[in-house]
């Protein structure tokens, strides 16, 4: 059965909705599945083995990590949790899932990663505290599970290039027929037209041939970081104003059917980018 119209419901209730669905939780999910199929044995097992020593290590029952898909939500699970002050207990990490790179200027990390505060240098944190066995075993367990989400992240492309307007957040939108208080172009992004992309086609969740591995999971994180800014100028922005994708924001845009349609194959695109390069980041780091 389609999975977009609860997508659909989720995003008009999100004022209610746990963040653990906040970005396409479908989407972060088939990234970690692509990535399991994908990965050598020897890589597969190192992860289960951390996933089961999870729970008591991390201390999160209520978001679970004892899979590499309950894994993929755990960073924006824990978001719901509080110290006993009432305070976000991992409010440190907020900032570690995007970065605030404007697409109409020339591409620069170094402010919007200021002391590693942005999605692109946690990544290459989290792979270097894998690689490092001295890593105590806690340090180790949340760095994979922060792995896993945040590649995911980096490849939703509204999380690596903006104009000042909260990753799109700030500009309500219409999806085909489909419009709420809550829908705005970030939101689509993460969850309507992510699960219209996963669910077109073939499956996206299958062992890949060795040379398209290596032509899509080439590069370095910061490459694949600029990709996804491109592809919020090229794709996400251009689409919505249509055409310039730098004009003024407008305070409402409208995906009509046609342009879902072009943009479903840029969406399934870096989903598969996600997977097949966590898969990467992960054999670099465990195998």
């Amino acid at each position: 059965m389609s999975r977009i119209l609860p997508a659909l419901a989720a995003v008009a209730l999100a004022a209610t909705a746990s963040p653990a669905a906040a970005y396409w939780e479908y989407g972060h999910q088939t990234v970690a599945e692509i990535a399991r199929a994908n990965v050598r044995p020897q890589t597969r097992a190192a992860v289960e083995r951390l996933l089961r020593q999870s729970g008591p290590l991390l201390d999160t029952p209520t978001c679970p990590t004892r899979t590499i898909e309950e894994a993929s939500v755990w960073a924006d699970c824990i978001k719901t949790i509080k110290t006993p002050e009432g305070k976000p207990k991992f409010g440190y990490a907020y900032n570690w899932h995007f970065q605030d790179v404007n697409i109409c200027k020339p591409f620069d990390l170094v402010p919007p990663c200021k002391d590693g505060n942005c999605v692109t240098a946690q990544i290459e944190r989290d792979v270097k505290l894998l690689k490092d066995k001295s890593t105590p075993a806690k340090a180790r367990v949340e760095a994979l599970v922060f792995l896993i989400h945040f590649v995911g992240d980096l490849h939703q492309p509204l999380h690596a290039g903006e104009k000042d307007d909260k990753g799109g957040n700030d500009i309500a939108a219409t999806y085909g027929i489909y419009s709420a208080p809550r829908f705005n172009l970030h939101s689509i992004w993460d969850g309507p037209l992510a699960e219209r992309a996963i669910t077109t086609g073939p499956s996206l969740v299958r062992r890949y041939p060795a040379p398209v591995r290596a032509k899509i999971a080439a590069g370095t994180v910061m490459d694949w970081s600029r990709e996804s800014w491109l592809v919020a100028h090229d794709s996400v922005y251009t689409s919505a104003l249509k055409g310039d994708p730098c004009a003024p924001n407008p305070a409402h845009v409208t995906l009509d059917d046609a342009t879902i349609d072009s943009l479903v194959p840029v969406a399934r695109l870096q989903v598969e980018r996600g997977g097949l390069r966590l898969a990467k980041l992960l054999d670099q780091a465990l195998a």
